[in-house]
């Protein structure tokens, strides 16, 4: 339920798009993939308090990306995107999953943009959250044994979101979208650096044609 709770501000915003589209608004939605990393903070935490000392990792893995903009003008727009982990990682004794989520001002600067290949700028404003999870496991000498992983904390930070990416379209509606991100996250005391590059690629949909 907290992961669901941190992507409600996204989600009521991709929501809204459709609406816009009626209106004549030139809507994108994409996904993708991709990687984020930061460095570990090196520390050792003695997270169940029995003298037992755990190291906190680095920040990687693959991520997915999903979001959506709209372009106010051909060089201007507004757009909202979320980055997850995929799966759960080990974080001293626990397991951890990040999402970041973001709003953003859209600049396509028209000098450089040909037929087909429209280079992207993207800064803004968002937040990350820090799920952390206690694996738990069960035997009996029935069904053997099993696994499972509970929730146990969540940890959020603000968040200043940048991006560079360049929108190659395939058709006059499908585009991939190569881009590097950089996230600042305010007090991000779990890794080794507030700054954390991320590394990805989006397939898209224009709904207006560019034609």
């Amino acid at each position: 339920m907290k992961r669901v709770a941190s992507l409600l501000p996204l989600l009521g915003t991709l929501c809204f798009f459709p609406m816009l589209a009626h209106a004549q608004a030139n809507l994108d939605a994409f996904f993708g993939v991709g990687t984020a990393q930061v460095g570990s903070n090196n520390q050792q935490i003695d997270t169940f308090g029995d003298g037992t000392l755990y190291s906190t990792p680095h920040l990687g893995g693959a991520f997915g990306k999903a979001g959506g903009d709209i372009m106010l003008t051909p060089q201007f727009g507004v757009g909202g995107e979320v980055d997850f982990r995929f799966g759960q990682a080990d974080y001293a004794g626990l397991k951890y999953r990040p999402t970041f989520y973001d709003f953003n001002g859209i600049w396509m600067p028209s000098k450089f943009r040909t037929s087909r290949f429209v280079p992207e700028l993207q800064g803004g404003l968002g937040a990350v959250h820090l799920s952390f999870y206690e694996n738990q496991q069960y035997c009996d000498q029935f069904a053997g044994c099993s696994s499972s992983s509970s929730y146990v904390e969540g940890s959020t930070h603000f968040q200043v979101h940048m991006a560079l990416g360049v929108r190659a379209y395939l058709t006059d509606h499908i585009f991939v979208r190569p881009q590097v991100d950089v996230h600042w996250v305010n007090n991000f005391f779990q890794f080794g650096s507030g700054w954390v590059p991320e590394y990805g690629a989006s397939v898209g949909y224009s709904f207006a044609s560019r034609k």
